[in-house]
């Protein structure tokens, strides 16, 4: 029987086949090789900082316990700090004339002992800014294990073909030699044809094509440069962390797995399941445990810290609850959040964003009972929602809580008659509320008013433990440093700008006229900015950040301070964020500086742009003057200092000597001071960080003072 392909074309044929399957059965166990990679990756990183810390703690700390341990013999043979001694054996160290074997060991357990306490201790921070070898190795495992997951499941789909095709090339066999050939029956000759006419097809066709483009893409992967990687991890750093919480757990020394709850209560928590399907986004390990603390309470007050996602854990909770059969939810926020809410929603979920605000509201009213979704609206609004005394929601989020505090206030009137149609209750607020205790029992008392009867007459021990274990079951917060560890770090940097003679011409004039809000805008009050020393020195930062490759955020309390400053930079500068500007606007502002090159500025008054925004593009934040509050300025700078910034972000704030700015910075510093020596958490010590109007008026006066005896000084000189 003739055959229309050769001996040798039936083998190449086969081991074509067999060399494609080979790699393809080797890509689908990808993940797992990637996961020990990260792993390894992970812990290479870790005893590398470690290892760091060791090498700053000099040999004769082992001798702190005055153990007779002779430390001028380990110096004298150039052991000088505990990482030198981790990397000798006890048989080197006993090799030392003077130190005995027992000696050695009691030496070698003494530093490991150092060496376990040091690797508690450390944490290990990921930063676009710091791409040393071991940081760069565990980035590319993970950008290659996140970018393999495609081409992985695209293996395990053409391995379905694998048993026809090991069939066939079993069929194909006795084609592959002349002989066998001869030798073979009718009928497996027939199969040989059949076989060969289905392997040929297969590798000519898509199945073929898919192969090649799967092992080229993964061939691409392993060739990847580490830029490549670092970039990626720029852009997606969540979830980077995320799977680095998953396949290296406590990497970042977020060992905390109840999250500061009762342990009978973690545990209860802990059980809850969550329904994530329909939800866009991967959720961090602590705002998972959120999510189950929301749906397994049901009554809540969700506290965390701002900069940490509890937009996500609302919608993460609405999504879950949708998939078990709910249909209604309603967000309650301040208008200048409503937009942000709408985009978040449909961006992270696939639940369905209505909002009821302004114009067409009762049409959108009318829509949202009908089909269901999530309803956003404003406080405002909630005066004008009238609903069935029937009617039954699943959930009510109540975004910015402390809007509410005021039980006598008409809004707080109208979003309790609105809750009280909910199933489920979430409010939420970063604003710290055990320094606010009676705010927090007037929001508990909505929420659970049998507890806040109990918890008020021990209000006055809100910071002891008793306290916090009271109020566990409907108070949950965390803080940034305890589940962030992981962020890049914050540089703060004070710039002491030096005034001309024409800025402090102008400054001297403001003192002396008692005019305060104009004193405080020192070096900005010159009619060029081209003659102000922290307009140079601002434009010196914008230079630095773009060749860094970064973008700036500018605050300022001042309304002309901010124009002067956006016609000083000019394309440089985005428009402006203030108070007057629409929620809409604010947002497509937002868009346009993240889409915006390195070097772009983000002008935003402090008040404004420090709540209610995300602007991770920044990594550079420049507070034009002193704050009265301190808070003012660190929620400002908890815009881009958040989850999802991969770069260390450079804090700088402009300041003059010899001026109210270096007062206020002085004062303020002395409260601090005050604060942290008796660490008073009560709500009346951090208020008193605050500068009050009359301190300023008391600097006012030293300023007056000083400037009058300068000013005399150089008349007597005359």
């Amino acid at each position: 029987m003739e055959r229309p392909f050769s001996s040798a074309d039936a083998k190449r044929l086969i081991e074509s086949h067999a060399a494609i399957l080979e790699r393809l059965e080797n890509i689908a166990a990808r993940e797992s090789q990637c996961r020990r990679d990260i792993r390894s990756a992970a812990d290479a990183l870790a005893a590398g900082e470690v290892l760091n810390v060791l090498r700053e703690i000099p040999v004769d700390e082992l001798n702190r316990d005055k153990q007779g341990i002779r430390v001028k013999l380990l110096r004298d043979h150039n052991y000088t700090n505990i990482a030198d001694i981790c990397h000798a054996s006890a048989q080197e160290l006993s090799d030392i004339q003077g130190i005995s074997e027992d000696s050695a060991n009691m030496i070698k357990q003494l530093a490991n002992d150092l060496a376990s306490n040091a690797k508690r201790a450390v944490k290990i921070k990921l930063s676009a800014d710091d791409r040393n070898a071991r940081a760069s190795r565990l980035i590319k495992s993970v950008y290659l294990c996140r970018a393999g997951e495609k081409p992985v499941q695209a293996c395990r789909a053409l391995l379905r073909e694998k048993t026809n095709i090991e069939s066939a090339v079993h069929d194909l066999g006795p084609a592959s030699n002349g002989i066998k050939w001869f030798l073979t029956s009718r009928q497996k000759k027939d199969r040989c044809m059949q076989a060969y006419t289905y392997l040929t097809s297969m590798m000519s066709g898509d199945y073929g094509q898919k192969c090649k483009d799967v092992i080229l893409e993964i061939d691409r992967l392993s060739n990847t440069a580490g830029d490549a990687a670092w970039d990626d991890f720029s852009k997606n750093s969540i979830s980077y962390f995320t799977l680095l919480e998953e396949i290296a757990p406590g990497l970042f020394g977020d060992e905390d797995t109840l999250y500061g709850l009762p342990e009978d209560l973690a545990h209860a928590i802990q059980e809850e399941c969550i329904f994530p399907d329909g939800l866009l986004c991967t959720l961090r390990r602590y705002q998972e445990w959120g999510v189950r603390y929301i749906l397994h309470q049901e009554r809540v007050l969700l506290g965390d810290e701002m900069g940490l996602g509890k937009t996500i854990q609302a919608i993460a909770a609405m999504v879950s609850l949708k998939n078990t059969g709910a249909a209604h939810f309603m967000v309650i926020c301040p208008a200048s959040v409503v937009t942000n809410w709408c985009r978040e929603i449909r961006k992270h979920s696939l639940l369905n964003a209505v909002k009821i605000h302004g114009a067409g509201r009762e049409s959108a009213l009318a829509s949202w009972l009908r089909d269901g979704g999530v309803a956003v609206t404003t406080y405002e609004t909630t005066g004008v929602i009238e609903l069935d005394a029937d009617f039954r929601f699943s959930m009510a989020i109540v975004d910015e809580a402390h809007y509410i505090k005021n039980p006598k206030a008409r809004r707080t009137a109208n979003t309790k008659a609105i809750c009280s149609h909910a199933d489920r209750l979430l409010f939420m607020t970063g604003t710290a509320l055990e320094n606010k205790v009676d705010e927090m029992i007037a929001l508990i008392r909505i929420l659970r008013p049998k507890l806040a009867a109990e918890i008020k007459p021990i209000a006055f021990m809100s910071a002891a433990p008793q306290f916090r274990e009271k109020i566990a079951p409907v108070y949950f917060r965390r803080k940034r440093e305890d589940v962030l560890t992981e962020l890049p770090e914050l540089i703060e940097t004070s710039d002491w700008c030096t005034m001309s003679g024409e800025e402090e011409s102008i400054y001297e004039e403001d003192v002396l006229n008692k005019r305060y809000a104009d004193a405080r805008r020192v070096s900005w009050n010159v009619e060029a900015l081209q003659h102000s020393s922290k307009a140079q020195r601002l434009k010196e930062i914008i230079d630095d950040a773009e060749d860094d490759g970064r973008k700036v955020i500018v605050f300022s309390f001042f309304l002309d301070t901010m124009k002067k400053v956006g016609d000083f930079l000019g394309e440089r500068c985005l428009p402006p964020i203030n108070g007057s500007v629409p929620p809409n606007r604010r947002q497509e502002i937002i868009d346009a500086f993240e889409a915006a090159p390195a070097g772009s500025v983000l002008l935003a008054q402090i008040q404004s742009g420090g709540t209610g925004l995300n602007i991770q593009a920044a990594s550079v934040v420049v507070i034009c003057e002193p704050q009265f509050k301190p808070s003012t300025e660190n929620q400002a700078i908890s815009r881009a200092y958040r989850m999802g910034q991969a770069r260390n972000v450079l804090v700088h704030r402009l300041l003059c000597d010899d001026t109210v700015d270096e007062k206020i910075m002085q004062v303020l510093e002395q409260k601090q001071a005050v604060f942290d020596a008796f660490a008073d958490e009560s709500a009346a010590a951090r208020e008193s960080l605050e500068l009050d109007e009359k301190t300023f008026g008391n600097i006012i006066q030293e300023e007056i003072d000083r400037i009058q005896a300068k000013r005399d000084q150089a008349v007597e000189a005359v």
